[in-house]
């Protein structure tokens, strides 16, 4: 890059010039319960383009806020800019080691254990309760065998369908 200035351009400095470019996390402060409408609406703004928006998350654990990806800090904020229940961004960035829990699904499974008292609240047993006999954690299914029936059948249900009553002493 050469400089110079304006009384005598004769004069020119040679200057060395480094700009880099990254990536950053940033979070928009939102009206909770409104999070997926402003979520929907960066989307739609990042569909142009001009904005440098990469990614767009709202996650249902995070009330009131909501996630940004953009090379750009500048251009996002000037993106959400006028965006219904957009309360602004969140100074500085957020690192990916704060989000990435976000990103990893929880397993169905998950918070169920051998003996527990369930209910089952979809299928064609709903609102009976069972206990749970075993658990498949790599097809996310559990095995009950419900309280009501006469004879004690095992009964293989998503793990979705279960809601956990008491847990094993």
């Amino acid at each position: 890059m050469e400089a110079f200035a304006e009384d005598s351009p004769n004069d020119v400095a040679r200057i060395k010039f480094k700009a880099s470019a990254r990536q950053s996390i940033l979070a928009l402060k939102t009206s909770i319960g409104h999070e997926k409408n402003v979520a929907d609406s960066v989307a739609s703004k990042a569909k142009t383009g001009k904005a440098g928006i990469f990614a767009v998350l709202a996650p249902a654990t995070l009330r009131g806020y909501v996630l940004i990806e953009g090379m750009n800090t500048d251009s996002v904020r000037e993106a959400v800019r006028g965006i219904r229940r957009a309360h602004g961004l969140v100074e500085g960035e957020t690192n990916f080691s704060e989000i990435d829990h976000f990103l990893t699904p929880k397993p169905l499974v998950s918070g169920v254990m051998e003996g527990d008292v369930v209910e089952l609240v979809a299928g064609p047993f709903k609102g009976e309760k069972a206990r749970v006999k075993q658990i498949d954690e790599s097809k996310e299914e559990i095995t009950v065998e419900l309280f009501e029936a006469m004879v004690p059948i095992p009964i293989t249900v998503r793990g979705d369908h279960v809601r956990v009553i008491e847990k094993e002493r």
